[in-house]
């Protein structure tokens, strides 16, 4: 394929441009458009082409209003055009194992990382697909807080577990772009390295800015401070015992 410099730009631009939306219109996504999402979703790399992902399109309003308050209160879940729920998803390749005879080792770490990997990249894919038609995201990681309820909602079997659901849009709001870490502190060279303090200082100052101008002054916490308030503190530790109900037991 010949390099096209204005191509990289324009697809450069788009994904600079990422912002997460929460407010949303009332203009439907047509089925055309839903499909070629899901289809660039599918591009994405797979490992050992295995395509260890599934996508639940929940379109009930009952089933979205149940979970706006699995997911904590989030509003968006039930406003937003389309919610899709992103799942790894193995039961399918258990199924291929059972048609030709054989049996899949449950509980298996790799297989696990496999599934996650897999439906994140995906679902990435799908996003920028979205922006491209001018569409807005939000990532809901908040399933988790009750992924059985989630699951049982969803009708999920054993070896497939939501990992995080995805709204889709048309934006109602235009946030300023969440400045991200500098790329020479994400990008080491040859080894692993501990950040440069005077780097992560001015981070600090940048996204403490960023929030005082957000929200007038009501937020003034910096990046590192947000952090350390977040990992130190236990995290859904309910997290473990239900994968292993799921059958993912990290063998």
């Amino acid at each position: 394929m010949q390099h096209d410099p204005a191509t990289e730009t324009s697809l450069l631009k788009l994904l600079g441009n990422h912002r997460s939306i929460r407010k949303f219109t009332d203009q439907p996504i047509t089925e055309q458009q839903l499909q070629g999402i899901i289809q660039a979703g599918q591009a994405a790399a797979t490992s050992s082409f295995v395509q260890a992902r599934s996508v639940i399109r929940v379109r009930n309003p009952d089933a979205r209003e149940q979970l706006v308050t699995l997911s904590g209160g989030q509003p968006y879940v039930a406003s937003a055009a389309e919610f899709l729920v992103f799942c790894a998803d193995l039961r399918r390749a258990e199924q291929c194992c059972e048609r030709h005879n054989m049996t899949m080792p449950l509980g298996m770490t790799e297989a696990f990382i496999i599934a996650t990997v897999d439906v994140a990249l995906m679902a990435q894919n799908c996003v920028i697909a979205a922006e491209s038609m001018g569409l807005g995201a939000c990532y809901i990681g908040g399933i988790r807080n009750n992924p059985r309820e989630v699951s049982g909602l969803l009708q999920l079997p054993q070896q497939v577990y939501p990992v995080f659901g995805l709204c889709l849009g048309y934006p109602d709001q235009h946030p300023e772009i969440k400045p991200r870490l500098p790329a020479d502190v994400t990008l080491k060279e040859d080894v692993w390295s501990d950040d440069d303090p005077g780097t992560l200082e001015a981070y600090d100052d940048t996204i403490r800015n960023y929030y005082q101008t957000r929200t007038g002054g009501n937020k003034t916490i910096s990046w590192s401070e947000q952090v350390s308030g977040l990992m130190s503190e236990k995290t859904r530790p309910h997290m473990r015992a239900f994968l292993k109900e799921q059958g993912f037991e990290m063998k």
